[in-house]
């Protein structure tokens, strides 16, 4: 194995262990149990993880945990502060609050209050999450708006690429990316051109994680049978199931540089007016046309946000 195959490798397993703790982020993970995951010894795997990223596994584990529960204080007025704790794993109270003042600067219950009556302002908690809390008054009217159906879907097998970092530094690698993802299942013959889908999932919200922490995996959906082929292989190509379950789904034809306002009015006036909160799993965009870097272009894309009942 070359050191160009090693590195691939090592990230391929990494990136297994994010996705399993992104899964199951309500629940307490040991360090055997993720070595396991990534075929590491429990010895050396700790060590590994931070040198690739950047991170601690502690410190990782707690910041995606975290940040899960900002969104939830945001988008689940239906749950009290005590009931997220005990949600996403926290058995005390008092260790909870004390966890998310340590990372935001101030207690959950007066985050949740200061964003109810700032919503629409800035609001500055943090340094070390100023760019989370700057949020821009928006017009009343969007120009993007698109059609809205309710769709159940089942578990959806995809491999992808994985990109870390903004999403300007994203538009510049995109079409290199996907190109090495589709030449990586072609050459293996895992593409059923009948039923290829060809999206983007954003594992991380934009307003919460900072700029160089941003997941976002580029992917292409396979047959099951295709997985075992893929974790044999020698490249960083990794696998993962989006899970089953209701979504919103937003159809839009919009030109390339309003991505961003089609997400704001599925979630911005679509959502709040729906009668369904949104779950904890990722949202992701569908491309039914090809992705075309010409800005006199529409795209025609399919946008889905995994919703629940606003109970």
């Amino acid at each position: 194995m070359t050191i160009s195959q090693s590195k691939k490798e090592y990230l391929r397993r990494i990136h297994k262990v994010q996705d399993y703790i992104e899964a199951n982020v309500c629940d307490s993970h040991s360090l055997d149990e993720l070595a396991s995951i990534a075929g590491f010894s429990k010895y050396h795997f700790h060590k590994i993880f931070k040198g690739i990223v950047n991170e601690s596994l502690l410190q990782y584990v707690n910041r995606v945990k975290l940040e899960k529960v900002l969104n939830f204080l945001i988008h689940r007025p239906d749950m009290t502060v005590t009931a997220i704790a005990y949600q996403f794993g926290f058995t005390d109270t008092a260790i909870f609050s004390r966890a998310f003042k340590n990372y935001y600067g101030v207690s959950p219950s007066y985050y949740r209050n200061q964003y109810r009556k700032n919503c629409k302002d800035l609001i500055k908690i943090s340094p070390y999450h100023e760019s989370m809390l700057k949020m821009t008054k928006k017009d009343d009217e969007n120009k993007v708006k698109g059609k809205v159906t309710i769709e159940t879907i089942g578990d959806m097998n995809v491999a992808y690429v994985r990109h870390l970092g903004t999403y300007e530094q994203l538009k510049l690698v995109f079409e290199s990316l996907m190109h090495q993802l589709l030449a990586y299942l072609s050459k293996w013959n895992l593409i059923d051109s009948s039923s290829i889908k060809v999206l983007t999932i954003y594992h991380d919200h934009p307003e919460i994680t900072e700029d160089h922490h941003r997941r976002t995996s580029l992917c292409v959906t396979i047959p099951s049978s295709a997985a075992k082929v893929i974790e044999k292989g020698d490249s960083d190509v990794g696998i993962m199931i989006i899970p089953s379950g209701k979504y919103a789904v937003g159809h839009f034809e919009i030109y390339q540089n309003e991505y961003s306002e089609a997400w704001d009015y599925l979630c911005g006036e679509w959502l709040p007016q729906s009668g369904y909160l949104p779950r904890d799993t990722s949202s992701f965009e569908v491309y039914v046309s090809e992705p075309d870097p010409n800005p006199q272009t529409k795209h025609v894309v399919d946008i889905y946000l995994p919703i629940g009942p606003l109970a």
